[in-house]
């Protein structure tokens, strides 16, 4: 029998790897020649994306509270070195092969280099002209998010608000559909199609349209943390918590599958985070199902996703001009199993090569 908190990483390793297969699904999509059956199933795709947000937000705000509660405060310097050699090491290094390798590029253009150096590739970037290593717009995204968010919990606790600060995270969550609504009434709608082809330099990149899904794993993990008795009431509903967050996503397949519209800007992203959240609350619980299932394959591709996020558009574009050359269609089944398990392949690679000489020498710096 496992122990409890390994089996509850069962349950986010299932939920990582799901995250990483829905964008993997999307890219291959949207950019390259794929099997007809890809086309229905890969809508919630972008969703992906989101699911990482709302892991993010639950995972660190969880360490930064187990902390704060320990010892009354927070070293932003054990943080920010833990944040560093697990983000950056491998980030520089695939960055560098875009730079370098140009024929591994999947679309017209890289946008300048220090726009990645700063993080701020998400912030209006020409996605049209320069949508190369587009991705990372979502690592900028999360970046922000480890600033601000333990010197805004510093904050807090020094100024007695800390308890106070559900107003906080609820303030932002209504921040983000008014400054939304704003945004589709005065820089999409007014401007019709124009306006539509700069939804995503205007809406859907920028860190402060997008904190829905950390904001509600931040909460998740404040209800675990701090409010003991209201989660040992939660876990008891594990399973309906898990299939309401499934039905949720279903009800999102069928209305915010296109993106660049008004209820998917408005209401579609807020949801999706919700969603995802209740997900998270059953897999947490020891009477979930996805609790106590335990995968090596998910396992195996959660602790890969983040290689994977990173290179999988590189080696879909160089497999696919490679292999297409043995007589295997772009768009066939073939490809599209050769594509993905190199993918995975690749990325274990990384892993042995990068990562885990990173994170082992990070120990020393701790």
């Amino acid at each position: 029998m496992q122990t409890n908190e390994h089996t509850r990483l069962n349950g986010l390793d299932h939920l990582r790897a799901l995250a990483i297969i829905l964008v993997l699904l999307f890219h291959y999509k949207r950019l390259y020649p794929h099997p007809a059956w890809i086309n229905g199933i890969e809508q919630l795709g972008w969703t992906g994306v989101d699911l990482f947000f709302v892991l993010s937000g639950f995972l660190i705000s969880s360490q930064l509270f187990k902390e704060l509660k320990k010892d009354n405060t927070i070293s932003l310097r054990t943080f920010f070195i833990k944040r560093f050699f697990r983000i950056i090491p491998l980030y520089w290094i695939i960055l560098a092969a875009y730079f370098i390798f140009p024929y591994i590029h999947e679309k017209e253009a890289l946008p300048p280099l220090w726009k990645f150096l700063t993080f701020t590739h998400n912030f209006a970037s020409d996605f049209s002209n320069f949508g190369t290593f587009f991705q990372v717009w979502s690592l900028c995204v999360e970046e922000h998010f480890y600033l601000f968010f333990p010197l805004s919990l510093i904050l807090l606790n020094k100024w007695k608000l800390f308890k106070n600060s559900y107003w906080v995270l609820l303030g932002l969550f209504l921040f983000g559909f008014a400054l939304r609504l704003f945004l589709w009434n005065t820089q999409i709608e007014p401007f019709g199609a124009e306006g539509l082809s700069n939804w995503g330099r205007i809406i859907y990149a920028p860190t402060y349209n997008r904190l829905d899904g950390l904001l509600v794993g931040v909460a998740i993990a404040a209800v675990h943390q701090w409010l003991p008795n209201v989660w040992e009431k939660l876990s008891k509903y594990a399973n309906t918590w898990l299939i309401t967050g499934i039905l949720l996503m279903i009800v999102a397949y069928f209305f915010w599958t296109d993106l660049a519209n008004f209820n998917t800007t408005i209401f579609g992203f807020p949801m999706v985070a919700i969603a995802y959240g209740f997900m998270i609350v059953g897999v947490l619980s020891p009477k979930s199902i996805l609790y106590q299932w335990s995968s090596k394959t998910t396992h195996l591709i959660a602790i890969l996703s983040y290689g994977i996020y990173l290179s999988h558009k590189a080696v879909i574009i160089v497999a696919h001009d490679i292999i297409s050359n043995w007589g295997i269609e772009k768009d066939s089944n073939l490809m599209f199993l050769i594509c993905m398990l190199l993918c995975v392949f690749v990325a274990w690679g990384l892993y042995l090569i990068i990562e885990q000489p990173f994170m082992k020498l990070r120990k020393k710096f701790i």
